[in-house]
């Protein structure tokens, strides 16, 4: 089977691909282009003509009617791992990290077919998942891993379970450490091991935890984690292989903290004040928010109540960041709630409050981009994502309709994305 999907997706790139009669939407401009003609070859796009294109026997020819090509979405926060798995199945101690890849292969192939060519997994153990996508073994979409989130002792890294003691003091490592969810890393020198360790297995980037959260037991949202010098090693350890750290933080004083040790993007920061929004647009920073929600069905009480301070925060901070002109990047950030994932798409649709569906659309492919080439030599996949545009890389949706105009068409992946690219090759076409 590995053998067979190799060979058809060798197939697929000795053959062309040429996208007739479409409007293009190419990431970054409002302008619609219309009867345009678009060659792809290899796995990047080798001409964009208002004119008709020679066809050849050995070409895939798509008509599409006028119908819209935007490039591929890009989601910035998601976990691969543990947004396809419930607390449940967390629990379950029969669950091995040889087994885990069960639940997520097909979680990974919907979120393809959903139109997500791109994501940036900020925190598990992706790198297998990873590399069987990348290999053509499994359909999934390019990955940007981070490794283990890395997290102080009580931070919101620190998933132990309440009989799990400190490993430093009593032996073994957690059972989430284990598994590659996160390192509990506390001191200059433990910090700088697993970063390095998250380099050594492929990280593009460094999750750091800097603040508390709602999905963990131990640390309230409000307050802040790791010393400047812990996180400063960070920076530097990551700095050193031409990459950057992001950290989860929601408060100015955790956010404050994080921007003086030198980070380049800040998670969530729903509870930011404008002060400190100033001073992320100073620095450059880009901020990577979410529109989280605090009713789902099996979230405890507990979470609720400490995300509701977050979900509040969130009606102030996309609109003032816009205003602010910040670097804004958008993510979904489900965990352990694996029925939230066939909402992913619906969850751009919560941004029509602040941004009209051109600045939508542009954040979730050509803005999202540009955050994932922070990674620089570090990113897995070299060349340009986000745009449509001679050079670029094939990630293309053939959208029934014009998203410009009717932006609820990208909640309907499966009827409106007609044609699905990634890499120059066919995931999905229902014009066949």
């Amino acid at each position: 089977m590995v053998f067979l999907c190799n060979w058809l997706n060798a197939q697929q790139h000795n053959k062309e691909i040429l996208f007739e009669n479409v409007s293009v939407f190419d990431g970054k401009n409002e302008l619609i282009l219309t009867n345009q003609h678009v060659l792809i070859s290899g796995n990047k796009i080798a001409l964009i003509s208002k004119t008709a294109l020679p066809k050849n026997d050995n070409m895939i020819v798509i008509d599409g009617k006028g119908k819209t090509l935007i490039p591929g979405l890009i989601d910035v926060h998601v976990h691969m791992i543990f947004g396809a798995l419930s607390m449940k199945d967390m629990m379950d101690p029969n669950l091995k990290p040889e087994n885990l890849l069960m639940k997520v292969v097909p979680e990974a192939k919907k979120m393809l077919l959903r139109g997500f060519t791109s994501v940036r997994d900020v925190g598990g153990p992706s790198f297998q998942l990873k590399q069987s996508i990348d290999d053509g073994t499994i359909q999934g979409p390019r990955i940007w891993p981070s490794g283990a989130m890395i997290s102080q002792t009580s931070g919101h890294g620190d998933l132990r379970l309440p009989e799990e003691r400190s490993r430093r003091f009593f032996g073994p490592i957690s059972k989430a450490e284990n598994f590659g969810a996160s390192f509990i890393a506390d001191g200059t020198a433990e910090v700088l091991t697993a970063v390095r360790e998250n380099l050594r297995f492929g990280a593009s980037q460094i999750k750091l935890m800097a603040g508390g959260g709602t999905s963990s037991a131990y640390d309230p949202v409000d307050v802040t984690q790791y010393t400047l010098e812990e996180m400063k090693a960070a920076v530097e350890a990551a700095e050193d292989w031409g990459t950057y750290v992001t950290v989860h933080a929601y408060t100015p004083r955790a956010v404050r903290k994080a921007i003086d040790a030198g980070v380049k993007c800040i998670e969530h920061g729903q509870l930011l004040d404008k002060s400190t929004l100033k001073l992320i647009k100073r620095k450059g920073i880009w901020l990577s928010c979410q529109n989280l929600i605090d009713n789902t069905p099996e979230m405890s009480e507990l979470r609720k109540e400490k995300r509701k301070p977050v979900v509040d925060g969130q009606k102030m901070i996309w609109p003032l960041a816009k205003k602010m002109k910040i670097k804004l990047a958008w993510g979904t950030d489900f965990l352990f709630e694996p029925w939230l994932n066939e909402e992913q798409n619906s969850y751009l649709l919560k941004l029509k409050e602040w941004f009209t569906p051109y600045e939508i659309l542009k954040m979730v492919t050509h803005d999202n981009a540009q955050l994932l080439s922070l990674s620089g030599n570090r990113s897995p996949y070299p060349g340009e994502l986000g745009v449509i545009k001679q050079g670029a890389l094939a990630d293309l949706i053939l959208i029934d309709g014009n998203p410009l105009e009717d932006i609820d068409l990208i909640a309907q992946p499966n009827d409106k994305f007609l044609v699905i690219l990634k890499d120059g090759r066919v995931e999905k076409n229902l014009l066949e």
